[in-house]
């Protein structure tokens, strides 16, 4: 059932977002846009937009419908912590744990375990990813950010948005691969095939891929891999695109006796402190299942 509000504006030549945000500090001002957007807050009885100037006296009726998050439950599943301020957490998440719910899907995610240990993240951002500002995929591994409240999101997802955060992977590929650096560039959209993978398309988005050979095998090769940008699958299909395929990747890279999972290692990443701006790195060593496959191949 929708939670009913009715406000009549104390001041004029507030934009409607602000002022609304100002009445119920509870909401985000995305959450509140859109609400309006979605016409479940009008003025004067009629629909409005965010940057609508209220004048004093004005008539608002707010209806605040349940919102996915509040399905969502904490779990106590463990988190391994590399760095926390009054901002954000550096986490150093597991292979085979997703990130955020979906529709349907609403337990057993980083999200919930993040929850579990901050009640309050469930008021940061969108209501399915709260604080959530990037993702790695459900089974690679490695440092994540998540935001504490949405100042940070913001400056957050715009470092991520301008490229100035520095993002390194440890890759296992087949076969060896020279030079030993390199910059992969190609465009990446759908696969017009099977639309729910991608590929180097003509007329994709653009994407480049950094690498750095860290050790060869007899038909395997280590790199380091820095993505300059951050298309979804972008390194996997990169590699697998060049014909150096991640070992483990079941959709696009080659199945291993080694390891049950893509072996995909968010191993280094550096930002600027939303408070500060002072520039920091966080590193994630390799897990134990990745250490044992190097090992298998040696």
């Amino acid at each position: 059932m929708d939670k009913l509000h009715s406000l009549i504006a104390d001041e004029g030549g507030v934009r409607l977002d602000k002022y609304v945000c100002q009445q119920l500090p509870e909401l985000s001002r995305a959450r509140v846009q859109k609400l309006i957007a979605d016409g479940h807050i009008t003025v004067n009885g009629r629909m409005a937009k965010p940057g609508l100037r209220l004048n004093t006296g004005d008539k608002l009726k707010i209806a605040i419908p349940p919102t996915p998050s509040e399905q969502l439950l904490p779990e106590s599943i463990p988190l391994n912590i590399l760095y926390e301020d009054e901002d954000l957490l550096a986490v150093d998440k597991p292979a085979g744990l997703t990130v955020h719910p979906a529709p349907g899907h609403t337990s057993h995610t980083l999200v919930n375990a993040l929850l579990a240990y901050f009640p309050h993240l469930a008021d940061i951002g969108d209501s399915l990813r709260p604080g959530i500002v990037h993702r790695l995929d459900k089974d690679t591994s490695g440092v994540m950010l998540v935001a504490k409240n949405s100042a940070a999101q913001d400056n957050l997802i715009g470092q991520f948005k301008s490229h100035s955060v520095t993002k390194a992977y440890m890759v296992l590929v087949k076969g060896r691969l020279t030079p030993d650096t390199g910059i992969i560039e190609a465009a990446i959209g759908r696969d017009p095939r099977h639309r729910q993978r991608m590929a180097v398309v003509v007329g994709g988005r653009e994407a480049s891929t950094g690498y750095q050979v860290v050790k060869y095998f007899v038909d395997y090769t280590l790199l380091e891999v820095r993505p300059q940008t951050g298309r979804t699958h972008q390194i996997r299909v990169h590699l697998g695109a060049i014909g150096f395929p991640v070992v483990g990747d079941k959709i696009y890279g080659v199945k291993s006796p080694f390891v049950p999972r893509q072996f995909l290692h968010a191993c280094r990443l550096g930002f600027s402190l939303p408070s500060s701006g002072e520039y920091v790195e966080f590193k994630s060593e390799l897990p134990e299942d990745l250490e044992r496959a190097l090992k298998d191949i040696a």
